[in-house]
Formats: structure tokens, C-alpha cells, sequence
């Protein structure tokens, strides 16, 4: 129970070192999705460049997504030991060097092995960050956080389309046939995000408390396999379902005759969505529980599947889209409280982390089967057709799971402070 020193109010110190960590994971995963999905929004550029077809190129997707549990293996491991600040800080300037890197690949098959070690940097964002944040921000707010800082992976989409729509067009004109390459420089930016960790964030007083040593993983893995098996299965149905969405929308657009500009124009909106999703359902999470929220958030994903992928009506598109993401992403915003408050407490660095990106593994073929479908038949009916499916397993798998709505991550503080 909470002692009455717990339910005291923050003070003005620890509250503004909770949105800092909260900033520093929101901004970490948005920066390592402005790159990701920068991919998404060239691919016809670089199978061009390199002479490759477009699911070549959207098999380095598949790659990137399936190391990410390797990355979330080695700095969810260096997060529990060593604290969450200076992993954190090392995997930003990581992944932000990869990304330069992609923009000089001579080959494709150096440009794939590229975006194998940026997946491995994005896998060991997500645990990390995720686990500062949480740690350091109060139970009550813990669903509403939850939702800003998942919602850091829209952010950077809409960064992405918005670069893409301003920025790219000027590198077209500069270096014809390689201006995708000057976008993969941009990605460069967030090691810069690694002086404000180090200068402004504090490590988590909630690791401090459950210090882990190398003997924990073999004597407590062991203890909750089965809660760990649950995680990395809703993790692979809420990948299937997020990246079945994303990762290939802006090809689905090309192929129905959608210009360069309109496709950023409609990721953006697309971005906007999943954000106000992400906020919506995240706070909704802390009223009503974090399975009712995701649920209810896949219904309605699952009705709006119809306008998505109806490309013969603009108007019908883009509503469809702005919902789509939505309801995505409000599913979304509760996974960081979700699964952090499903994991142990002493290895909050690597449980919830290595679930997630081993889900992401599970997963990682949608852009590819979607790609290699797409060009068989049509890339509407291949994604509809997928789309649906997934939903409706996320549900089910969702609906028979656990929930730990608004557990403590502390030994006796939390309570009701904040």
C-alpha cells in the first residue's frame, strides 16, 4: 500500500525530470521512425537507383523490422545493468549513423545490410525509452503518457511525408535519380537528442530500486515464460497490424495513380490521426482499462477497412485514412503502459522490450507478403484482404489476455502521486 509520503505531490525537481524522460523517449522513437519510414515513401526511387525490383526493396523493410530483437536483447540487457540514460544515448547516435550511412550505400546489398543494423538500433530505442519514460511519470497519468510517447512513431511518419513533400523535391532537383539518398543524411539529426539525455534527464529512480545483476535473467525467465509468450503473441498481432497499414500504403497510392505530393499530403493526414488516436485512447486507457480501450479501438479499425483502401473516391480515401490510423495507433497508445505494467519489475529494461521486437520479428514479413501479392494481383485487394484478418486476430488475442491496470513500479512510493 502507499504510505502517506507517497501520496505527497511531486516536487517542481522530479516533476520536470518526468518530462524529460518522457521527452527524451518520445523524441527517440519519433527520430528513429522519421527514418524508418522515409523508406517507405523512396522505395521506387531506390529499386530504380539500384536497379532492383520494388519488393527487393521492401524486403530491406522486412530486414530492418526482423533485427530489431537482437537490438532489443542487447540494450534492454545494458538498460537493466547499467541504467536507461547511457544506453539510450549510445542506440540514438547508433541508429542515426546507420541512417547516414544508407544514404551512401554503393549497392544494394550493402544498403541491405544497412537497414539489417538500423533495425538492431530500433529494436533498443523502443524498451528503453519506453521504460525511462514510464518510470519516471505517474501511475495516473501512465495511459495518457503512454499514448504520447507511442504516438512519437506517428510523429515521425508525418516528419517523414512532410520532408518528403518540402524537402525531397530539392534534393530531386540537385542530384536526379539520388535525392533519396541526401534524405537518409536527415537522419542524421538525432544524435544531437544524445546531449540533451545526457545534460537534462536523470536516471529512473524505479531502476535504482530493482538493479539487476547477469544471474536475474536465468533465475527469473524461467518464472514467466508463459506472461512473456503472451506479450511477444499480442506484439506480433499489433505489428501485423500497424505496419500491415503503413509500410506499403504509399505504394498502394502510386499504383491507383496518387502523385509524389499527394501521397506525403495523405501520410501526413494519416499522421494526424494516429497522434489524436494515440492521445484519445491512451487517456481512455487510464478510465476504463487497457484491453476495453484497445478493443474497442480494433472494432472500429476493422469498419473502417472498406473507405481505406476505396481509392476510387478521394473523398472516401482520406476519411479513411485519417480513421484508419486512428483507430491504429489508439490501439497503439496503450501498449507502452500496457505491457510495461504486464512486466516484472526488475527487468522492465528487457521484458517488455525483447517481447515487443520479437513480435516485430514475428511480423516483419507483411511488408514483403503484401508487396509480392500486390503486384500479383492488386495491392488493394492484397492489403484489404490482410488487413482484415489481422484485426480480427488482434482482437481475439487481445480479449482473452491479462491486465495489470495501474500496478506500481516502485517498492512503496507511487500511490497517488502527480
Amino acid at each position: 500500500m502507499a504510505t502517506a509520503a507517497a501520496a505527497a505531490p511531486m516536487t517542481k525537481v522530479e516533476r520536470t525530470n518526468q518530462w524529460n524522460a518522457v521527452l527524451a523517449g518520445f523524441l527517440g522513437w519519433t527520430l528513429d521512425a522519421f527514418d524508418f519510414f522515409i523508406l517507405t515513401l523512396v522505395i521506387d526511387d531506390i529499386a530504380k537507383s539500384f536497379g532492383r525490383t520494388r519488393p527487393d526493396i521492401a524486403f530491406t523493410l522486412t530486414v530492418a523490422l526482423a533485427m530489431r530483437p537482437l537490438g532489443a536483447i542487447i540494450f534492454g540487457i545494458m538498460a537493466d545493468h547499467w541504467g536507461r540514460r547511457l544506453p539510450l544515448m549510445i542506440n540514438v547516435i547508433f541508429y542515426a549513423l546507420v541512417s547516414v550511412l544508407s544514404g551512401l550505400a554503393p549497392s544494394y546489398q550493402a544498403f541491405l545490410l544497412l537497414r539489417m543494423l538500423f533495425g538492431v538500433g530500433m529494436g533498443g530505442e523502443w524498451g528503453v525509452g519506453a521504460s525511462l519514460a514510464l518510470e519516471s511519470a505517474s501511475p495516473r497519468l501512465r495511459g495518457l503518457l503512454s499514448g504520447l510517447l507511442q504516438e512519437g512513431y506517428a510523429l515521425g511518419s508525418l516528419l517523414a511525408a512532410l520532408a518528403f513533400r518540402l524537402v525531397y523535391p530539392y534534393f530531386e532537383s540537385l542530384y536526379p535519380g539520388n535525392g533519396w539518398r541526401l534524405m537518409f543524411f536527415l537522419g542524421g539529426l538525432p544524435a544531437l537528442l544524445s546531449l540533451f539525455i545526457r545534460a537534462k534527464v536523470k536516471e529512473s529512480d524505479a531502476w535504482h530500486e530493482h538493479r539487476t545483476d547477469w544471474q536475474t535473467y536465468r533465475k527469473s525467465l524461467p518464472t514467466y515464460w508463459q506472461r512473456f509468450a503472451y506479450l511477444v503473441l499480442l506484439m506480433t498481432m499489433m505489428n501485423f497490424m500497424s505496419h500491415g497499414t503503413q509500410d506499403m500504403y504509399p505504394t498502394l497510392l502510386g499504383t491507383i495513380g496518387y502523385a509524389k505530393s499527394r501521397i506525403a499530403d495523405i501520410t501526413m493526414l494519416a499522421g494526424i490521426g494516429a497522434i489524436l488516436g494515440g492521445l484519445v485512447f491512451g487517456y481512455y486507457s487510464d478510465k476504463s482499462g487497457r484491453r476495453r480501450a484497445m478493443i474497442t479501438a480494433m472494432i472500429f479499425g476493422l469498419m473502417v477497412v472498406p473507405f481505406w483502401i476505396a481509392g476510387h473516391s478521394p473523398w472516401r480515401i482520406l476519411v479513411g485514412v485519417f480513421l484508419m490510423q486512428f483507430f491504429v495507433q489508439g490501439a497503439w497508445g496503450v501498449i507502452p503502459a500496457h505491457i510495461n505494467e504486464l512486466s516484472p519489475n526488475h527487468l522492465r529494461g528487457f521484458f517488455p522490450g525483447f517481447a515487443y521486437q520479437l513480435g516485430v520479428m514475428f511480423a516483419a514479413s507483411i511488408p514483403y507478403v503484401e508487396s509480392a501479392l500486390g503486384e500479383r494481383f492488386t495491392y488493394t485487394q492484397a492489403m484489404g484482404g490482410l488487413v482484415t484478418l489481422v484485426f480480427i486476430g488482434a482482437f481475439v488475442v487481445t480479449l482473452l489476455g491479462p491486465e495489470a491496470h495501474g500496478v506500481s513500479f516502485r517498492k512503496a512510493r507511487d500511490g497517488a502521486r502527480g
